[in-house]
């Protein structure tokens, strides 16, 4: 019998003000629908490298880690199969933000106002937000 397990995914949190940045996504599954930037973790990166990358791919920025935040592990969240999603909460340090790799684009939204959302990406934000009100919303 051959093991199964899941794959590991990294998810980035860029909050500025009441925005937060989110991607385009240009590959299915949920193409054509905005995401938080992020994906798979390569063999032999950490978590914190392959956000880092994720980041600068998907939107030109280039970013460093403020917090960990939480672990999203519902065997649902991807219809590719069963992913683990670490997020964390990140800011810029530098960079011009514009979609690349497999996003077509990327830009702020209000915090209050969000385009429908893939995978499970409206639960973390919705978390996000509630955990983080204070340091968030003025």
């Amino acid at each position: 019998m051959k093991y199964k397990s899941p794959k590991l995914t990294v998810d980035g949190v860029l909050i500025n003000d009441e925005n937060i940045l989110l991607v385009l996504r240009g590959n299915q599954p949920f193409k054509n629908t905005w995401a938080l930037p992020g994906g798979f973790v390569d063999y032999g990166e950490t978590t914190e490298e392959a956000v880092k990358r994720e980041m600068h791919e998907e939107t030109g920025l280039h970013i460093e880690i403020t917090e960990l935040f939480d672990v999203y592990s519902d065997p649902s969240r991807d219809p590719r199969g069963h992913t683990i999603s670490i997020v964390y909460i990140v800011r810029k340090i530098q960079g011009r933000l514009k979609g690349g790799d497999d996003a077509s684009d990327a830009k702020f939204f209000q915090v209050s106002d969000l385009p429908p959302l893939a995978f499970d990406h409206k639960k973390i934000i919705q978390d996000v937000i509630r955990r983080k009100k204070d340091e968030i919303l003025p």
